[in-house]
């Protein structure tokens, strides 16, 4: 399972990599994984507050239908249009050209909470 260093992690399975204020979220490979194929991406709307916790979008695959929660509170800056059209970036690049959204984030101290790559790690292998 790919858990890459420098990004932080939700316990719902969403990864975050701050830029600044901007967090780039997407789903982890753990989740991709037990998704199977995606085959349709439900894009957040830019502009949307959302709050830490709360659904904002859902990912389809072949196996089911699951929602995506926002890791950290703030403002959907940009969301991935390529989804709408290669929704199986999610499956095959999941820390890169399959992110989902990025938000402007109201607290930064907020994303220090979420779960480093080990605690992740010890969180899937429970």
């Amino acid at each position: 399972m790919n858990i890459p260093d420098g990004f932080k992690y939700s316990k719902d399975h969403e990864w975050v990599l701050l830029k600044g204020s901007i967090a780039r979220v997407g789903i982890t490979d753990y989740a991709q994984d037990a998704l199977g194929d995606v085959v349709f991406v439900q894009l957040p709307t830019v502009g949307n507050k959302v709050a830490a916790g709360s659904s904002c979008s859902e990912v389809e695959s072949t196996k089911s239908v699951s929602d995506i929660y926002v890791p950290v509170s703030g403002i959907i800056v940009a969301v991935n249009e390529v989804l709408t059209s290669s929704p199986n970036l999610i499956n095959s690049d999941p820390y890169g050209d399959g992110w989902i959204m990025e938000i402007e984030v109201e607290d930064i101290a907020n994303v220090a909470e979420l779960l480093d790559s080990n605690a992740y790690k010890q969180l899937i292998e429970g």
